[in-house]
């Protein structure tokens, strides 16, 4: 393992196996807390890798819990050393499953980054070369992921905003902005226009 440093914390990676965090990512940080406040807020990190962007939220918004998922039995392993190394186990838990079927409860923000190229692109993108394919590649236009995530989000619940990430590099909120705070029931989000692309 190596250490990076991301949001200006320590963060363990395991490249070649898990995603190393980018800095581009930082902007869900900064969007998801700029959402919460300083206010209680259940947030889930869809696609966790290393855990560095619910730890990140969890160290800026001290009232979250954070639910942090992944696929990768690797990254749900590195997660957790990293939440223990930053003494979060209270706080941010993280769990081996499928986007939001681990998560009990409902959700006030969804934050996510994941797979968002097409497939037949990983020969085309050698800067990549080193990260685990699934973790950056999907079939098709490499967004139905992210379908899958707008698909899976409760209707009817409290969830106020999902974040990934958008086609031009930005940070992108998926839902409409509520009339209300985000502790009270919500509208299920919609996507604006076509599914955004995610930043590594």
């Amino acid at each position: 393992m190596t250490e990076i440093a991301f949001a200006g914390l320590p963060i363990l990676t395991a490249p070649g196996r898990v995603m190393t965090p980018r800095d581009a990512s930082e902007q869900l940080v900064a969007a998801a807390c700029a959402w919460v406040g300083s206010g209680p807020a259940r947030i889930c990190d869809v696609g966790t890798g290393s855990g560095a962007i619910a730890i990140a939220i969890a160290r800026e918004c001290p009232e979250a819990v954070v639910w942090a998922t992944d696929t990768s039995r690797c990254a749900v392993a590195l997660a957790r050393a990293n939440v223990r190394r930053h003494g979060l186990e209270g706080r941010v838990i993280v769990e081996h499953g499928d986007l939001l079927d681990p998560v009990p409860g409902e959700l006030d923000v969804i934050v996510a980054n994941l797979p968002y190229l097409p497939l037949e692109l990983a020969l085309r993108r050698p800067e990549l070369a080193a990260e685990p394919p699934e973790a950056v590649f999907a079939a098709g236009d490499g967004l139905g992921p992210y379908r899958r995530l707008l698909g899976a989000a409760p209707s009817g619940s409290r969830l106020t905003a999902v974040f990934c990430f958008s086609s031009t590099g930005g940070c992108s909120r998926l839902s409409a902005p509520p009339s209300r705070p985000p502790s009270r029931r919500a509208r299920r989000p919609r996507p604006r226009g076509r599914a955004p692309r995610a930043g590594a």
